[in-house]
């Protein structure tokens, strides 16, 4: 089974309105904006999306809604954070029924699992996967998780049926990027590695084998061409356009406001009309942004 995931996949915010209602003609043209600026995929459900703060009834609102808009031109990824084998089932049903392609799958994390155990995790997700015509994505992110998965066990894991491909996010990304990419290049390039973070170290994974990045949402215009050029050999070029877009970048990986740093933007921007941000996720204060609007002038924007 072959990955359908990769190249540029950017993962969705959430809009809401100033009550905390879900804003949904806002996410509609959040969707409309990826498309147009020429995305692989879109992701939903992430760390980017407060995906940990929406509720049942409204992840299916945002799945329907994001997969209408994008029909058939990408695929849809919808992220699964149970805490147990049962939970992370039940969400990937309805994922799945919502019409995700692909699975993001957080290892379940209140209780730490050892490796035998992951690999059993994914060896049940991904049955499900195979059943539903669905795919499995690891999702390796011990900063959130407190789950670590080496090399080795990623590359058992990329043996499971219905496990099509890993986001690597964990720090350094990049050397674990490489490690995992050069031990399945000798399967049947069916499995891909992506890299997280904001895509903070993206052209450096590019280097060493990732074939797509998964940041967050305010800006797949400014990345796209970017990653145009890495790809077409022009990496000079590609450098040099990625170190102007770096520090808004940076901006939007801090702890407890990246939410509200990626929600600013995309007002500024004019593709979404509130900032409104869930507990506990926090919103800038006045001086936080005054900082951010200095980064957006130098882009232009």
């Amino acid at each position: 089974m072959s990955h359908t995931v990769h190249g540029l996949v950017p993962i969705l915010a959430t809009p809401f309105l100033p009550d905390g209602a879900l804003d949904r003609p806002g996410l509609r043209r959040l969707v409309e904006f990826q498309l147009a600026s020429g995305v692989d995929g879109v992701a939903v459900f992430g760390m980017a999306s407060e995906g940990f703060a929406l509720t049942l009834e409204e992840r299916q609102q945002i799945l329907g809604d994001v997969r209408a808009v994008v029909g058939t031109a990408v695929p849809v990824v919808a992220g699964v954070n149970g805490t147990s084998s049962v939970t992370a089932l039940e969400q990937a049903r309805e994922a799945a029924s919502g019409g995700a392609d692909a699975l993001m799958v957080l290892p379940p994390f209140m209780v730490k699992p050892g490796p035998d155990q992951l690999v059993e995790f994914y060896g049940r997700l991904g049955e499900f996967a195979v059943a539903t015509g669905t795919e499995v994505m690891v999702q390796d992110a011990p900063g959130v998780t407190g789950v670590a998965m080496s090399p080795a066990l990623i590359v058992e894991l990329s043996k499971l049926d219905g496990v099509t491909s890993v986001k690597v996010e964990a720090p350094p990304t990049v050397p674990k990027v490489g490690a995992v990419a050069d031990a399945v290049a000798d399967e049947d390039g069916g499995f891909a590695v992506l890299g997280g973070q904001n895509a903070q170290f993206v052209l450096d994974e590019y280097a060493r084998g990732s074939i797509g990045t998964m940041p967050a949402c305010e800006f797949p215009d400014l990345l796209g061409p970017i990653l145009a050029d890495w790809n077409a050999g022009r990496r000079a070029q590609a450098r040099e356009a990625f170190a102007r877009l770096l520090p808004l970048i940076v901006h939007g990986l801090q702890q407890g406001i990246a939410w509200a740093v990626h929600k600013e933007v995309l007002v500024r921007r004019g593709i979404i009309e509130h900032t409104t941000v869930r507990l506990p996720a926090k919103t800038l204060d006045s001086g936080g942004r005054a900082l951010l609007d200095d980064i957006l002038t130098a882009l232009g924007l």
